[in-house]
């Protein structure tokens, strides 16, 4: 239980080497994990890229992308999170599934893409997941992450919008050498995949 006495809800991995483990995430602090069929959903556009591969997440919250994608052999996964909070719960996450190759970095999503360390940027990231907490910003973030040298070419890019952002309109908003590949709304959100390079 974190610090003050607030509960955690609980989020279940639904593939891979850790699929039915639970682990806490800090629902006392917003956070809403993307439900789990639109998680199988993305991590079936991921399939053939997920093996080996080094994965962002830029607003982490529950942590379930990084999670997900260790337990199905990504290689290295970094989680950002401006929120404490969030951040002790995310680590208390890794802790229960004795998870290596995993940061979880306390920072805000603008300053990681500007002061991001060297190693990150050597190699680069193959998977981004951009899930921002205004998802009617998802294209000015797609912007700043494709500006930010994070990016390894080519690279995959996981989107969460608004359903009501037509795929055809975000087609237009993301930067110039970004292709959409796959989209799907469920409910009020778009689900989207965008490859970059």
């Amino acid at each position: 239980m974190p610090a003050g006495g607030t509960r955690s809800g609980r989020l279940r991995i639904i593939g891979g080497r850790w699929r039915g483990r639970k682990i806490p995430f800090a629902a006392f602090a917003g956070v809403r994990p993307t439900p789990d069929r639109v998680r199988e959903t993305v991590f079936n556009w991921l399939q053939g890229w997920i093996e080996g591969s080094r994965c962002l997440d830029l607003f982490a919250g529950s942590g379930a992308f990084g999670f997900e994608a260790l337990s199905r052999g990504a290689a290295a996964v970094v989680l950002v999170e401006q929120d404490l909070r969030v951040v002790q719960v995310l680590q208390k996450s890794a802790e229960l599934l004795g998870a290596e190759h995993l940061e979880v970095v306390w920072c805000d999503a603008a300053d990681y893409l500007q002061r991001a360390p060297a190693p990150a940027r050597e190699r680069g990231f193959d998977i981004a997941f951009l899930d921002p907490p205004y998802r009617d910003r998802v294209s000015h973030w797609a912007r700043r992450l494709a500006g930010s040298g994070l990016l390894a070419r080519p690279a995959w890019i996981y989107l969460e919008a608004p359903s009501r952002l037509e795929a055809e309109r975000l087609a237009t908003e993301l930067p110039p050498d970004w292709e959409l590949l796959r989209s799907k709304a469920s409910g009020q959100v778009g689900h989207h995949l965008a490859r970059a390079g």
